[in-house]
């Protein structure tokens, strides 16, 4: 009798255990070592710019839907706000995947998923689709998305894996490698003409580059570059002469007239709603605005939801770049600190360019805001970027603090 009821108690024991490990720390689950291996202060960050994102879309949409209609095609108001919920719905599940993928499955998909972006933008500017002016996207009809979106995270763990090689063997020249690469992505940016994103691919080859413990004759001889190539741009490639023409002349005639007249709207836009805005839906002044759910959504953010919540906005984006900065600081592993380095850059430059054109602080580029402007091929592979940010800073804080834990875990595994 004795044995018996010692035997239910063992039984209740075991069971209060594994209700007591299912979803905590000692979950062997995939989900829950996901959880708890997971970043989850900066999926939190991602999910709120993203909420914020449907916010501004909201706002912002009316104006666009207004703009692009036509006697014979008119756009409901919360149009584009309908169809970045769809995109969203269909980002959130792709961002959650890549976060969960194992180092080696997450740097293989990159490295195909380069190749593959590369292959497609060489066909870009012959058989891309035209959207105003520009050759960026392939596809047909509703199934379009712009390769160069997702060649950015590809981009970055590629030139991440490359210059990781420098810990094994100093002599190999992946420097060299890496700049060939991104130079020939730079030519395939210019002739859809896309001066922005080369700006982007170059800035994280550079950020990367320095990261990577390049010696400091070679970083200045780079730097020292940057002024050259953009004489040369201005004198040879007639995009980026226009875009600075409009900038720094703003009486210019032609396109460049035009673009100055977008930063103009834009920064008039975001400066109308004061600090505290008009209220969602109270904005006017956006209705003036070129692509007020895209390119210029920050400016909408400005004028409805004041310049307290722009500084909300870009306080979030520095939160996300700093995070991982400081998380990487005792990362050994060469490639995971190029890798989750790298999209922090990229996702940090992109917001920052982005806010800068909004402001008048830079040309306009016709940069997305990430994760509030509105787009099916931006959010979709910001998703997958994020994904691969989470996944690269993934990490079980008690591995390396018990021996008998890692060899649990990975008998586990």
């Amino acid at each position: 009798m004795t044995d018996v009821r010692a035997g239910h108690r063992g039984e209740r024991t075991r069971e209060k255990i594994a209700l007591r490990d299912r979803g905590g720390r000692g979950d062997p689950s995939p989900l829950g070592t996901w959880f708890w291996d997971i970043d989850r202060v900066l999926l939190l960050l991602a999910l709120f710019l993203i909420a914020i994102g449907l916010i501004a879309v909201a706002a912002g949409s009316p104006a666009s839907a207004v703009r692009y209609s036509g006697e014979h095609l008119k756009f409901a108001p919360l149009h584009y706000f309908w169809r970045q919920t769809m995109w969203v719905a269909v980002s959130l599940p792709v961002l959650f995947v890549v976060s969960m993928l194992p180092l080696t499955m997450a740097r293989r998909m990159s490295l195909i998923g380069a190749a593959v972006c590369i292959a497609l933008m060489v066909f870009v500017p012959f058989l891309g689709v035209s959207v105003n002016g520009a050759r960026r996207w392939v596809g047909f009809g509703f199934a379009q998305f712009q390769p160069s979106e997702f060649l950015k995270p590809f981009f970055v763990v590629t030139v991440a894996w490359l210059l990781s090689f420098k810990s094994r063997d100093a002599d190999l020249p992946v420097t060299a490698i890496t700049a060939g690469l991104t130079g020939a992505i730079a030519v395939l940016l210019m002739l859809q003409p896309d001066f922005g994103q080369t700006v982007i691919f170059c800035t994280i080859w550079l950020a990367l580059v320095m990261i990577a413990g390049t010696p400091t004759r070679v970083i200045v001889g780079f730097l020292s570059m940057i002024p050259v190539a953009l004489v040369a741009a201005y004198l040879f490639y007639s995009t980026a002469t226009k875009r600075i023409d409009a900038f720094l002349f703003p009486g210019v005639e032609g396109e460049g007239a035009a673009d100055h007249f977008q930063t103009n709207a834009a920064h008039n836009t975001l400066t109308s709603g004061g600090w505290f805005g008009t209220g969602p839906g109270g904005g006017t002044v956006k209705f003036g605005l070129p692509e007020a759910h895209t390119d210029y959504i920050f400016s909408v953010i400005g004028e409805e939801f004041g310049l307290l919540a722009c500084m909300i906005v870009a306080l979030t984006f520095l939160a996300i770049v700093v995070r991982v900065f400081v998380k990487l600081l005792d990362e050994q592993d060469p490639f995971r600190l190029l890798a989750a380095s790298g999209l922090a850059v990229q996702f940090g430059a992109q917001a920052l360019i982005s806010m800068a054109v909004n402001t008048g602080l830079a040309p306009s580029k016709g940069m997305t805001l990430p994760f509030i402007s509105y787009g099916g091929s931006s959010m979709i592979a910001l998703s997958m970027g994020m994904g691969l940010l989470l996944a690269f800073t993934r990490r079980n804080p008690f591995l390396l603090r018990s021996p008998y834990i890692a060899q649990q875990r990975w008998s586990a595994e």
